[in-house]
């Protein structure tokens, strides 16, 4: 009787068509142009739901009862307010750091004021969950006023985590509208399956490393152009063009040249985003009542000559394009732009990386080797 070998693994250059893991968290179909939260369509929680209350549908897989949502809720603004030796430690920072480097190494600090940081379970993974999901606006904010001369605000408990982010970063307190809008940006990039950076925090949990350093490694892997700093890139482009006489020409002058659209095309989806199917809408309306109109008609005749000249080819905006027309319409600066991905995200890297844990087994790839054999030592005086 012979024994049964495994198959030879086979190179899936970028793991494009390689299954990794498994999730109950979201469900894409790129070519439908569908993402669901736990077997909710993304645009019903977008319109319908809050942040807060789709972090507890992530990492609970169903919706809270009414009681279970201001007790989740109550519990995360417990936990707003920075130790006191992280607000020293952000004094102690550059002043013209980047921002998602500053972020980086304030969340890894974190851990150093956690007396639960290396505690292992489900239950101590899904405290400190909490806290660095409720503590990384402060850390943002804090380091914006920080590098502006500006002394801290502290958190109001009162407030949505997106309020009270905005009161922290302004010294105001937010309308409604505009809180309202940073609410829904949360929502839409809370989670998205094993994109790069979740696939990197799962594969330092699973060396059985602690939260912190899994999250830290996210957002390392989230600073990235080709993943979450894309947004910037495309108000940088808003920028440069200026004005809505020159979109055809500069975008027109950029497609000749074969040149990138930033905002449009996605590694998944070759159907329009469904994360921006609203986002559009509400864009619209965010930069009418902040005196931003021009700018989001800007981005409308973009996507009119894109849909023209390359739908066809299944390039569609992305969520990134008209969150930075929001993100900036309600006075976010554009280097904060990958900031507020992370302050999001860290829902769904967290539950991820709790997923990981649960029957884990260390995520550990085979590489081709492409070099040469049988090659012999020189000693360095023959070299």
């Amino acid at each position: 009787m012979s024994l049964a070998t495994a198959p030879a693994p086979s190179f899936d250059k970028g793991l494009a068509n390689t299954v990794a893991a498994e999730t109950q968290m979201s469900f894409i179909d790129g070519g439908k142009g569908v993402l669901e939260y736990v077997g909710i369509d993304i645009d019903a929680l977008a319109r319908n739901s809050t942040f807060e209350e789709t972090v507890f549908l992530l990492w609970n897989r169903r919706l809270p009862t009414a009681q279970e949502l201001k007790s989740f809720t109550e519990g995360l603004r417990a936990e707003y307010d920075l130790p006191a030796g992280m607000l020293e430690l952000i004094r102690t920072m550059p002043r013209d750091a980047t921002p998602m480097h500053a972020l980086r190494t304030l969340v890894s600090a974190l851990a150093l004021h956690d007396s639960e940081a290396d505690a292992e379970g489900e239950d101590a993974n899904a405290r400190k969950a909490i806290r660095m999901l409720a503590r990384t606006p402060a850390l943002i904010a804090g380091f914006d006023r920080h590098r502006k001369g500006k002394p801290f605000v502290a958190p109001d408990r009162t407030l949505s985590m997106a309020a009270n982010f905005l009161w922290m970063l302004n010294g105001a307190k937010p309308t409604d509208a505009v809180a309202r809008a940073l609410d829904v940006c949360l929502i839409l990039h809370a989670d998205h399956g094993l994109n790069a950076s979740t696939f990197a925090g799962r594969v330092t949990i699973s060396t059985l490393s602690d939260l912190y350093s899994a999250i830290t490694t996210a957002i390392g892997t989230l600073k990235g152009p080709l993943h979450g700093g894309a947004n910037e890139e495309v108000m940088i482009m808003l920028r440069e063009i200026g004005s809505l006489d020159r979109v055809e020409p500069y975008i027109m002058e950029r497609l000749a040249r074969k040149d990138r659209i930033m905002g449009f095309g996605h590694r998944v989806y070759k159907a329009y985003d469904p994360r921006a199917t609203y986002l559009k809408t509400f864009a619209r309306q965010v930069a009418a009542d902040t005196g931003n109109l021009a700018l989001y008609e800007m981005s409308r005749r973009i996507e009119e000559i894109m849909a023209r000249e390359v739908a066809a080819k299944g390039i569609y905006p992305n969520v990134d394009f008209y969150s930075a027309t929001t993100y900036h319409s309600i006075g976010i600066d554009l280097d904060l732009f990958t900031c507020m991905f992370a302050m999001s995200r860290i829902a769904g890297w967290a539950g991820h990386c709790i997923e990981q844990l649960d029957g884990n087994r260390l995520i550990r790839p085979a590489a081709a080797y492409v070099g040469p054999h049988g090659q012999p030592w020189v000693p360095v005086s023959d070299r």
